[in-house]
């Protein structure tokens, strides 16, 4: 199936990198429509066309890119509510508890290109929506060019030393591989895409609703602040 969608694409002629950023470039594009080939793209970093991510490092994500679908590693698990995760501290936090809340899951890193804005934005959402009803949750991920060196304290000090964070970080996990996190391979079968449900680089965003169904999946270089309508409808806010 994989093989024979990606016979569309001129191999000699256009990159997936160029291919992404002149999809993103025409306005021709709808993001959040039902599942197409295009929307697939969106789960696409795009450098070229953002600035913020180097294109060796575009490159090195893409060679790892692994094109299998991933299963939840607890086959019993039919919403995020039936994880249990550990935080900074190394406790366990049965993610039940946030039922009835909407959720934006985050694989963060403190040294991204993509780090500053991603975490200014995030901060200011949950400042506005925290009381209504959203949760931001965030696990520091060091596979992408090994932009999350530190240790759980520093991670925790940075984020809210410097951009005044108030919602969750959690322990350093894996997104991708043989030893990722249950809770994100739960996450990547929920919502793929045609090239692989590996996660692309830093700042990939999963949004979930009260019941804990994930119902939507962003870019690393998709802006919080754009998906602000998309929190709001989940959250009942007008």
């Amino acid at each position: 199936m994989l093989r024979s969608s990606l016979r569309i694409f001129p191999r000699r002629n256009l990159s997936i990198a160029s291919l992404s950023a002149s999809l993103i470039l025409s306005k021709k594009l709808s993001f959040h429509s039902k599942p197409t080939l295009f929307q697939s793209l969106h789960n696409f970093p795009v450098p070229l066309v953002s600035g913020s991510i180097k294109a060796g490092d575009f490159r090195a994500s893409l060679g790892s890119l692994r094109f299998d679908h991933t299963m939840a590693s607890n086959s019993n698990a039919q919403t995020v509510h039936d994880f249990t995760v550990k935080d900074a501290r190394g406790n366990d936090v049965n993610l039940g508890t946030y039922k009835g809340k909407v959720l934006l899951i985050v694989n963060v890193a403190s040294q991204c290109g993509l780090t500053n804005s991603n975490y200014t934005e995030l901060t200011e959402l949950y400042k506005k929506y925290k009381d209504q009803g959203l949760e931001i949750l965030a696990f520091p991920c060091n596979q992408f060019k090994s932009q999350e060196p530190g240790t759980n304290e520093e991670i925790v000090n940075f984020v809210c030393t410097r951009f005044k964070a108030e919602y969750p970080i959690f322990d350093k996990v894996d997104v991708n591989g043989d030893k990722a996190a249950p809770l994100y391979k739960f996450l990547k079968s929920s919502k793929g895409g045609i090239f692989g449900d590996g996660i692309k680089w830093n700042f990939s965003k999963f949004l979930v609703d009260k019941d804990g169904h994930v119902v939507d999946r962003y870019a690393p270089t998709t802006s919080p602040f754009s998906i602000e309508k998309d929190i709001k409808k989940l959250l009942g806010v007008a």
